[in-house]
């Protein structure tokens, strides 16, 4: 769906652009001309050209906005959970991995790498019309290792200390599952917090990063579809890095939390 609204982005732009330069070229003057001799004071214009300069200068504002800088999303599941909630509002740093060319997903512009603890933005390998969001936890040529619930990078276990149980008092819009444990885990000095479920089982494999790919885990570790299911994430399908919170609401529930606005993404 977002690959749909960047394509039609890009079409709108560019249709209403060259109308108005088409006008701005050839036909305005004729107007001009026209209303002279007819004695008006003004020539009127067409629908279509007074919409396409109205609208060119912002749907431009929009796309170069979107495709180049920040790009908002909403969470639509609780796979981040606790870090992201269903119906969060985040906004994506577009820049912060180069840029890409909208569309064709080309990059024009190295600026930076993913790195590892980064929650990113990207097309789903499986279906690339369908973008997620994950944390970043394996870099090329990495071994990851997941196993009885604890991850292991290339050898080295993640640091991990329990924070208690996950509560309706921390989510004001969910009823956590009573199984739900929060622990507070570091990778590469990045801390933050993931979710376990004392009834679930640990998916357990180890998993080679191939060079160009990374490899991606859900915080919610027991309720998340993620590289331990269908595997590495190409650099290209990388869209961005998630920097912030501007909105909670869940439209399912009719439900939103103010507290959540303004909220850094760790």
């Amino acid at each position: 769906m977002n690959l749909d609204f960047s394509l039609l982005l890009v079409v709108l732009t560019a249709f209403t652009g060259l109308v108005w330069l088409l006008d701005s070229l050839l036909f305005r003057r004729r107007r001009m001309d026209r209303a002279v001799q007819e004695k008006v004071q003004r020539a009127r214009e067409p629908v279509i050209i007074e919409y396409s300069r109205t609208l060119f200068p912002v749907l431009l504002f929009v796309l170069l906005l979107r495709s180049f800088l920040f790009e908002p999303f909403k969470i639509p599941s609780g796979s981040m959970i606790p870090t992201l909630l269903v119906g969060d509002f985040i906004v994506v740093n577009k820049f912060t991995y180069g840029l890409k060319l909208p569309v064709v997903n080309k990059k024009v512009l190295a600026l930076g790498t993913p790195q590892r603890g980064d929650v990113v933005v990207f097309r789903y390998p499986v279906d690339p019309s369908i973008n997620f969001i994950k944390r970043l936890i394996g870099l090329p040529g990495d071994t990851i290792t997941y196993r009885n619930k604890e991850l292991f990078v290339n050898g080295e276990p993640a640091s991990k200390r329990e924070n208690g149980r996950y509560t309706s008092d921390q989510v004001k819009c969910s009823t956590p599952r009573s199984d739900a444990v929060r622990f507070s885990e570091t990778v590469d000095d990045v801390e933050h917090d993931i979710l376990l479920h004392a009834r679930s089982g640990s998916r357990n494999g180890q998993w080679v990063v191939p060079a160009g790919h990374y490899f991606v885990m859900g915080d919610n570790r027991d309720r998340s579809n993620d590289s331990r299911e269908w595997g590495f994430v190409p650099e290209e399908n990388m869209m961005g890095r998630a920097v912030g919170i501007w909105m909670n609401f869940d439209y399912t529930k009719g439900c939103g939390d103010l507290s959540r606005i303004g909220n850094g993404i760790h």
